[in-house]
């Protein structure tokens, strides 16, 4: 058996290496024979076949031999008799020697017994009976105490098979799981982070384990010892198993609900949250660094309870995290955290501070301070177009809770960034009409703050840099003066000045582009106008005549019949389209045929 002695001068090497193939096949064939036999039964194996053999493998004293002969039991034997003999079979591999890739026989072992626990319900009853994971764990850590040289691989891949087995017969014993976690934090303790690829993968598979055999990222963040080993990681493969927590998260739709779960969670992902060791985002992949951000982003909104002030400690504790992460961050993660803290605004409207006559501190003037804090950060970074954006749906949340100075608040916040970050033309083109759209909703200002506000969103439209961006705005704002609700506000007069205005805009428009170009140019402000002109006649605006509609019909015509070169095909249809839409109107008859009959075509 012991196939050392064939070892012998390098140029019989060949013949030996084949003498010693076959001499392992033919104990391997004797063995494998040895297991079929009938009358070899549970009692047999343990009392004389199993004690035996271990004898003899021992005392070969050939690694290469103990290596092969232990693999050999292992797979050849019944695993409910390994089972049986675990204790006999533990101890030999304590007596092998020091240089036989031991972590490979156990790993097989457990891998074996995993597949057994497996296979039925029926058989996890006898591992608990002979106490198999605390046998397993005591044999592990005593092979890795006596080799202690073994290398972190070889130790992190015996507890990956050991948790492996773990969660197979023991998925209820979390404490069994965050046993070997510990065990394996101890063998890493007093080392630097793992530069070896190979012992990067077995700790990035061992904390994959709990993760998918539970699909649920909460009983991960049960287990004490889980940031513990992910702490040992690189940079790099930290962030990579980050990612891997929050796809499952998403993947299982799994909801974080306390505070105190989320600090764990974001502690376990904060390589993606903020820069570490000086890792900045310069040497980053710009598309890495996006789809792990919106990562981020899309993981927030699966942090949810019902209970306002455990919801409210929730969104501190990310706040807490996301405002460390840079300004190249904050562009990503600012907008969920503040989308999922008006949904809390919402939900705790009209209290003011006391429910039942217990204070409450998840109240809509805290929450609308935190939120001004979080924007305001956001306004420093390079994105003060998503940070409007931010100030205009806080005032929209702060009108629907009626709270006026709020509202007025994130609106003055919304111009100033308009005035002093936002330079390019058709970004102050977009934030005007979303500032002039939010307004138009607003309902909780008196007639001096609203009059205030509309007059900074009309005075900035009448500036912007293109004529016909400054008049498609200007005729926007006369949305402001006419609100089509119940108790909406209607000031025809200042509709009808807006309207004006923006002629004249359209006007210098043609007169500029004549200068310019040699032609009037398009006439699509002109109908553009028409059309809001026909939306307020309907609307029983007293302003807006017929004589209005029918002088600014005839203007559009000779606009078009002086136009050199022809007018363009698009003006033209939609010139042709708004002027079937009166002669459909004149044509239905009722009163708003009345209205529209003195309008000649």
């Amino acid at each position: 058996m012991k196939l050392s002695g064939l070892q012998g001068p390098v140029r019989i090497k060949e013949k030996q290496e084949k003498e010693r193939s076959e001499l392992r096949d033919l104990v391997g064939k004797n063995l494998h024979i040895l297991g079929q036999i009938e009358g070899v039964d549970l009692e047999m194996y343990h009392d004389t076949v199993l004690p035996r053999v271990l004898e003899q493998v021992v005392n070969c004293k050939d690694e290469l031999a103990q290596h092969y002969l232990m693999d050999c039991i292992i797979q050849v034997f019944p695993d409910e008799y390994h089972l049986q003999t675990l204790d006999i079979l533990l101890a030999a591999c304590t007596q092998l020697q020091p240089t036989v890739d031991i972590k490979t026989v156990l790993s097989q072992l457990m891998e074996r017994l995993s597949n057994y626990a497996a296979s039925s319900p029926e058989v996890l009853p006898e591992f608990l009976q002979v106490e198999a994971f605390a046998k397993l764990s005591n044999a592990i850590g005593k092979v890795i105490e006596t080799q202690a040289d073994m290398p972190a691989v070889g130790a992190i891949t015996l507890y990956t098979s050991l948790l492996t087995f773990t969660l197979r017969v023991h998925p209820d014993r979390l404490d069994y799981v965050d046993q070997v976690l510990g065990a394996c934090v101890k063998k890493l303790s007093g080392k630097p982070k793992l530069v070896d690829s190979k012992a990067t993968k077995q700790v990035v598979a061992l904390l994959s384990a709990p993760l998918e055999k539970y699909n649920d990222a909460v009983t991960a963040l049960k287990l004490t010892n889980y940031p513990r080993v992910m702490d040992y990681l690189d940079n790099g493969t930290n962030k990579a198993m980050a990612m891997v927590i929050i796809q499952n998260v998403l993947k299982n739709n799994t909801c974080i609900p306390t505070a105190e779960q989320v600090e764990t969670l974001f502690e376990l992902i904060k390589g993606l949250i903020k820069d570490i060791n000086g890792i900045v985002m310069d040497e980053l992949d710009e598309e890495d660094f996006k789809e792990e951000q919106n990562s981020v982003a899309r993981v927030i909104h699966m942090l949810y309870n019902d209970d306002p002030d455990e919801m409210f400690k929730i969104i501190c504790t990310v706040r807490e995290h996301i405002m460390t992460g840079g300004l190249n961050r904050l562009p990503f993660t600012v907008p969920p955290l503040i989308f999922s803290t008006l949904k809390l605004v919402r939900r705790v409207q009209g209290q003011d501070g006391e429910v039942d006559g217990e204070e409450v501190s998840a109240t809509p003037k805290k929450i609308f301070q935190l939120i001004n804090q979080t924007i305001e950060a956001l306004s420093s970074a390079p994105s003060p177009e998503v940070a409007l954006r931010l100030y205009l749906q806080c005032a929209e949340a702060a009108n629907d809770c009626d709270l006026e100075p709020i509202a007025y608040e994130f609106f003055t916040q919304a111009f100033i960034l308009y005035e002093e970050e936002i330079a390019d033309s058709k970004a102050q083109l977009t934030a005007i009409h979303l500032i002039i759209g939010t307004l138009q909703r607003m309902n909780v200002f008196g007639i001096e703050n609203r009059d205030t506000l509309t007059h900074k969103a009309t005075g900035y439209s009448a500036k912007l840099l293109k004529k016909p961006d400054q008049c498609r705005a200007v005729y926007a704002c006369s949305h402001l003066f006419w609100v089509d609700d119940q108790d909406g506000i209607k000031d025809g007069e200042r509709v009808l000045l807006c309207l004006k205005r923006s002629l004249r805009i359209a006007n210098a428009a043609q007169q500029m582009a004549n200068a310019t170009r040699g032609s009037s140019g398009p006439v699509t402000l002109f109908v553009e106008i028409l059309n809001k002109y026909l939306y307020y006649f309907e609307k029983g605006n007293p302003q807006i005549t017929s004589s209005s509609i029918q002088g600014l019909v005839e203007l559009i015509k000779n606009e078009m019949q002086s136009e050199t070169p022809a007018p363009e095909t698009a003006a033209n249809a939609f010139f042709a389209s708004t002027l079937r839409y009166i002669q459909f109107q004149k044509q239905k008859g009722g009163a708003m045929g009345d209205k529209y009959d003195p309008v000649k075509l």
